[in-house]
């Protein structure tokens, strides 16, 4: 399970032998918590940072009468807001959208992970800037996409973003979300993204089916959606990057 959390932050610096280690003792123990639950709550405390090993999870803003924004998919690998723990209180809730693995590291143990190495200290500080990049890039999108383009960028991304951690192949990935789930990302209705879906295989761009998506044509998906991996930066630091 330690594999995406490795791979993701790798991405971003060279890890030590050292550096895995202490990684791999602050990920334990190891929770598994099914679809639908919460894994941290609005309002909550901030004691501890949450990353998930294995599983989607959504972060999300709940409203009184039951309606709810999606802000970002978190994937394998990723961490929930690592440096929350700033503040006295979350701000939104993150829900599991399938079974996940989670671990949750004291606040206090993940400071000193990043005083032991600087090393790791790049990469989640890399990992926080191109979190930040891709919230920007799903606020283009619910601003100025129209809903084809929306759907289609979606999956343009979480493909790059499953491939840059050993979860996808060049043709297609595992996409474990709902219609339902897709709406609360996209701001749109369940019916909406039905007819989305179904006009976007007629482009024969791509095929969904068992809730795994096949690219038939990458580009041309790309150049629909208005697709630029460029805020991913690649899922690297820039080279040589210095942070103060």
């Amino acid at each position: 399970m330690l594999n995406a959390l490795e791979r993701k932050l790798k991405l971003y610096a060279p890890l030590s032998d050292a550096d895995q280690t202490w990684l791999g003792d602050a990920v334990r123990p190891v929770k598994q918590v099914p679809a639908g639950s919460d894994l941290v709550v609005e309002g909550d405390d901030p004691r501890s940072v949450c990353i998930i090993l294995a599983g989607w999870a959504g972060r999300c803003r709940n409203f009184r009468d039951g309606r709810r924004q999606i802000t970002s998919i978190l994937l394998p690998g990723d961490s929930c807001d690592p440096y929350v723990f700033v503040f006295d209180r979350r701000d939104h809730t993150i829900t599991a959208l399938t079974h996940v693995a989670v671990a949750y590291i004291p606040s206090t143990t993940f400071a000193e992970l990043q005083t032991r190495s600087s090393a790791l200290e790049r990469a989640f500080r890399c990992e926080a800037l191109v979190s930040a990049a891709i919230q920007r890039e799903l606020a283009a999108s619910l601003g100025r996409r129209t809903g084809l383009e929306r759907l289609a960028h979606l999956f343009c991304e979480l493909h790059a973003r499953l491939m840059a951690i050993g979860l996808a192949e060049e043709t297609g990935c595992k996409i474990p979300l709902s219609q339902n789930d897709m709406a609360d990302v996209l701001g749109q209705t369940t019916v909406h993204i039905s007819r989305m879906l179904g006009a976007l295989r007629e482009t024969g761009l791509i095929s969904l089916r068992n809730r795994y998506l096949t690219i038939h044509d990458a580009k041309g998906l790309a150049r629909l959606a208005h697709f630029d991996p460029l805020y991913l930066h690649s899922l690297h630091a820039p080279n040589g990057a210095e942070f103060p």
